[in-house]
């Protein structure tokens, strides 16, 4: 596929996407080269499909197609306000933590008493809206928003990827987390006792390779949906901008507040999934209807402001987040 943008009418299945020749290809090679480091007698197969993701039962993981052109990384982040994989070191901690799916249903260790002692059953219902727990030390922190709190299949894969990693001294950096440590102590003494081992399963079918994905970019990046915020939250905002001195009579040259609040868009949504689990195309629609307000009010920022607003809307877009991921809703 040529680094062109992709028209929006086209299937996702005809674009041509592939591992191979792109920047993914590097980093699939550094990666199981760590694989062939852990010294088990097989490798997983990697293939683009939609998301992240390792198919039940399997030892085949999915990697988000739009991670193989610039272009549709530009829609994800546009879209969505946050790229799984934004950079090679990121695409490895996504990569290390699947490979704990990997491991686990290659040797089926989720049947195991051990497993379940530590990390709980995986028969244990899958919810998306999760809330989790922020800085639990019964858990490792690797991928954003506290994953290792999602569900037991979750549990172990964090606590594998963290493992995983090259150069982390894990029992320094989890001393003072006793049972996130022992958690790690398991998957060290598990991996150990696997090396060489031939797995029980060695099924690598796919779930919906980027070939038969018969989605357009249209489709898949259609505009957001309109988020509806309760009103409150205008008082909440229009608060922000009468701190810092914001009144009709200032100069109309300054900027508006909603086109100063769209440059936030780029990066916020990432950084307050990271902290408080919040989903960054939640706070992407947060951010856009919060804008909608601001222009409704004619809200601006001053020059010499724009450090102060950006700090004091960072503060206020994370306690809405924290509220939902508490609540449910933004206003409880």
């Amino acid at each position: 596929m040529s680094a062109s943008a992709p028209h929006g009418a086209t299937r996702i299945r005809d674009l041509g996407l592939t591992i191979e020749g792109t920047r993914l290809e590097r980093v699939c090679q550094r990666f199981l080269a760590e694989c062939d480091a852990l010294g088990l007698p097989f490798r997983p197969r990697l293939y683009l499909s939609t998301e992240w993701g390792v198919p039940f039962g399997t030892i085949a993981i999915a990697i988000p197609f739009y991670l193989a052109h610039p272009e549709l990384e530009r829609l994800q982040l546009e879209r969505f306000g946050h790229v799984e994989g934004y950079a090679e070191y990121d695409v490895l901690r996504y990569l290390r933590h699947e490979m704990g799916h990997v491991v686990s249903y290659a040797y089926r260790l989720y049947e195991r008493e051990d497993f379940v002692e530590r990390y709980g059953s995986i028969t244990r219902p899958y919810v998306e809206d999760y809330r989790p727990e922020p800085f639990s030390r019964a858990f490792v922190r690797h991928l954003p928003g506290w994953y290792a709190q999602k569900h037991p299949d979750e549990d172990w894969s964090e606590t594998f990827a963290v493992w995983m990693t090259p150069g982390l001294d894990w029992r320094r950096e989890y001393a003072g987390w006793p049972v996130a440590l022992a958690k790690l102590e398991h998957c060290d003494q598990t991996m150990r006792s696997l090396r060489g081992r031939p797995p029980i399963v060695l099924e690598d079918a796919l779930d919906l390779p980027v070939s038969e994905v018969d989605a357009t970019l249209d489709e898949v990046y259609r505009p957001l949906d309109d988020e509806s915020l309760p009103p409150g939250i205008e008082g909440a905002l229009k608060a922000v901008f009468d701190d810092l001195g914001n009144d009709s009579s200032a100069p109309r040259g300054e900027q508006s507040a909603a086109t100063f609040m769209r440059a936030l868009e780029r990066h916020l949504p990432a950084e307050v999934y990271r902290w408080t689990g919040h989903f960054p195309e939640r706070t992407h629609a947060l951010l856009r209807a919060m804008e909608r307000i601001a222009q409704h009010l004619d809200l601006r920022v001053r020059a010499g402001d724009e450090a102060r607003c950006t700090i004091a809307l960072t503060a206020l877009v994370t306690a809405l987040a924290e509220s939902w991921v508490r609540h449910g809703t933004y206003l409880p």
